[in-house]
């Protein structure tokens, strides 16, 4: 599946409210991934936004999709809804797979 660039949501790029933006390549697993027809996405967001904002704002492109909750990770590192984004940095949504 290719990758996919999103600004999201448009109130958020740099230019139209934020001057500061950030760009964040987010990697997408199972659901996520089907959701979104990619397996990743490239996202615009304000300058210290946090994960739980990102979390939203993705989820916000896809109203329609019920989407699950979904460990996150920064730099393949774990990470706490609260935590603080930089520029660059790669995000993964990894929602809980099952199988047998």
């Amino acid at each position: 599946m290719p990758g996919l660039f999103f600004s999201v949501p448009p109130d958020f790029r740099a230019g139209t409210g934020y001057p500061d933006g950030m760009t964040l390549d987010v990697l997408l697993f199972a659901s996520y991934a089907d959701a979104f027809g990619a397996t990743s996405l490239r996202v615009e967001l304000p300058e210290g936004a946090t994960v739980e904002a990102l979390l939203g704002s993705v989820r916000a492109l896809r109203p329609e999709a019920p989407l699950p909750r979904a460990l996150i990770a920064v730099n393949q590192e774990y990470a706490t809804p609260g935590q603080q984004l930089r520029e660059g940095d790669e995000v993964a949504l990894i929602p809980p797979v099952a199988g047998g």
